[in-house]
C-alpha cells in the first residue's frame, strides 16, 4: 500500500489554486487553474495534497453537496528554516495564525488556514539538524 495524496474537497477551486500553488509555493502537476481536480507537490518527497472541486464529488455522493462546518483537515508540510518561510509566504499574501513556536524541543510550527479553512502546520523538526 503507497499513499497517494490527501485530497481535499474545495468551493472555491481558483482560490485554493492559487493559495497552495502560489502563497505556498507547492508545484502543481498539471497546471488545470480552474479546476475540477489539481494536485500539487513539494520540490522533495513524494507526498502531494490535491484539490478536488466539491460539487464534482458530490456528484458520486451525494452527502458531500452539503456545506462543510468545522475543521475536517489539517495539512502539514515540513519546511527546513520555519522563520524565513513564514515571512517569505507572508509576502505572498498568507495569514499565519500562531507561531512560529517551539511545540517540542524537537519541533517548531506555525499554523495558517487556506481559503476554505483548512488548517495548514508548518513543521521544522529540529532533530534532524544534527
Amino acid at each position: 500500500m503507497e499513499l497517494a495524496q490527501v485530497r481535499l474537497l474545495v468551493t472555491d477551486f481558483a482560490a485554493c489554486y492559487h493559495f497552495y500553488g502560489e502563497v505556498l509555493g507547492l508545484k502543481p502537476q498539471s497546471g488545470a487553474a480552474d479546476g475540477p481536480y489539481e494536485k500539487f507537490s513539494p520540490a522533495v518527497g513524494s507526498a502531494g495534497i490535491a484539490l478536488q472541486d466539491r460539487s464534482v464529488m458530490a456528484e458520486v455522493l451525494d452527502e458531500l453537496g452539503d456545506t462543510a462546518n468545522g475543521h475536517r483537515s489539517l495539512v502539514v508540510l515540513r519546511v527546513d528554516a520555519l522563520d524565513a518561510y513564514c515571512e517569505e509566504i507572508t509576502m505572498r499574501g498568507a495569514t499565519i495564525l500562531h507561531g512560529p513556536v517551539s511545540m517540542t524541543d524537537r519541533m517548531r510550527v506555525a499554523h495558517l488556514k487556506d481559503p476554505e479553512g483548512n488548517l495548514v502546520e508548518l513543521q521544522e523538526w529540529l532533530l534532524l539538524r544534527g
